[in-house]
């Protein structure tokens, strides 16, 4: 099967989309199939190697913006975008993530939807012309709903399903100032019939984006997520001091300061004088603030030798943080579709200790490999989190079940199998309307 992946890059930092992503096609090529991935906006930052190497970028951000705010670059010549896509700016430019205006934010998602009816047009045929000079693709998946006025372009020139991906976009959409986030929320609905299948990541947020979408129910294939298991091993946890991890973005919709409340809380208590807080991921220019002012929090109640904070690491780097720690939390307060965190903590054979919504229900019930808190302050997770803490005999029994059940049902190659399925389900029913 020949399967197209078109996923955003984000140039500097890693991003869940893109390992995910970069994980399916390097998994479904191992399984023989012709699988591309295509880098859009930004170059990719990606865990292993790159599976988009050697492929060209399209939609480069800064093209993107151009031609968004300055109509004359709707029309100049290819050598001249060529160079607006170079490698060295474009990773530049993704430097600046996160400082964009919300306005400019809501009229380019607004634009983007709008597909080769907006100003980004020659960029669309661009895409669609390359395509249409390799072999003819069976399947072409977006990475998520943001890429879907991509859509009608694609489907009409191609002339395959396109296929839609839905892994966390709507707290983004609801973010946007008005009246841009409801126009937004209607042209994805306007774009539904495009689609020939959307692959939500959690049974959660498949009723989310089906009754905010209005998918149909006979084009929702829902694919948990997977991840790629080298590396993870069975490790006793270390003895001398007991710890608490995070595996996020440093910033606040992934509540990385709650997490910090409560662990002054539970150093403030007797018997917690050993405990550490160890705390890794992206880290994106518009995070720095937000994350000094939890260096400075805990400066303040005199905790911050006891506690770690270490952005954009590697694999490798952050496999051995998972590890090393007794407890793992991300206590994420937005509607997180998923939590790919949650899933490499149980890997590595730490429990979690998440919230009682979204995505984090299904996949603790499913594993057994941790605790769900009810309550959104800090002292409702500092008592789950205590309450284990105390009994490491019963952290250790769900740190067992947590990473047996992850190696069973939640692997790159179980998902990969199971996307499979989906697209020849769903190139099955649209073949006919397809002309093939």
């Amino acid at each position: 099967m020949r399967i197209v992946q078109i996923t955003p890059g984000t140039g500097t930092f890693y991003c869940g989309n893109c390992v995910r992503d970069n994980a399916l096609v390097r998994t479904l090529r191992a399984m023989g199939h012709d699988a591309v991935m295509l880098p859009m906006y930004l170059p990719l930052m990606t865990e292993g190697d790159d599976t988009s190497d050697g492929a060209p970028l399209f939609l480069g951000g800064v093209n993107v913006y151009l031609q968004q705010h300055v109509p004359l670059f709707r029309y100049t010549p290819r050598w001249i975008d060529r160079w607006f896509d170079s490698r060295g700016l474009l990773l530049e430019a993704s430097k600046k993530a996160g400082m964009t205006k919300a306005r400019d934010l809501g009229e380019m998602t607004l634009s983007s939807l709008s597909g080769e009816n907006g100003p980004q047009r020659k960029e669309i045929n661009r895409l669609t012309q390359w395509l249409k000079e390799t072999p003819r693709p069976d399947v072409i998946c977006l990475s998520n709903a943001l890429l879907m006025g991509l859509a009608p372009a694609l489907r009409r020139e191609l002339r395959c399903p396109v296929v839609c991906t839905l892994q966390g976009e709507d707290g983004f959409l609801d973010s946007l100032p008005a009246p841009f986030n409801e126009q937004c929320w209607a042209k994805l609905r306007d774009l539904v019939s495009d689609i020939g299948g959307f692959i939500p990541v959690s049974r959660y947020y498949a009723g989310v984006m089906r009754d905010r979408m209005r998918i149909p129910d006979e084009k929702i294939f829902v694919v948990p997520n997977g991840i790629a298991l080298e590396g993870y091993r069975d490790a006793e946890r270390p003895g001398d001091s007991r710890s608490i991890g995070y595996l996020a973005r440093m910033c606040p919709d992934k509540g990385l300061h709650e997490l910090v409340d409560a662990f002054i809380l539970l150093k403030q208590k007797d018997g917690f004088h050993d405990l550490q807080l160890r705390a890794a991921g992206t880290v994106t220019a518009g995070d720095e603030e937000f994350l000094g002012e939890q260096r400075k929090k805990l400066e303040r109640h005199g905790f911050h030798e006891h506690a770690e904070f270490r952005p954009n690491v590697s694999r490798d780097e952050k496999l051995e943080m998972l590890h090393s720690i007794h407890l793992f939390s991300a206590p994420a307060r937005y509607g997180e579709a998923f939590g790919l965190y949650v899933i490499e903590a149980m890997a590595a054979g730490a429990p979690v200790v998440q919230p009682r919504h979204a995505g984090f229900i299904e996949i603790i019930e499913s594993t057994g490999g941790g605790v769900l808190y009810d309550g959104d302050e800090p002292h409702h997770l500092a008592a789950a989190l205590e309450e284990l803490l105390l009994d490491l005999e019963r952290v250790r029994a769900l740190g067992e079940r947590g990473r047996r059940s992850v190696m069973e049902l939640f692997s790159i190659e179980r998902m990969a199998k199971e996307v499979l399925e989906a697209y020849h389900a769903i190139c099955a029913a649209h073949a006919p309307a397809l002309g093939f």
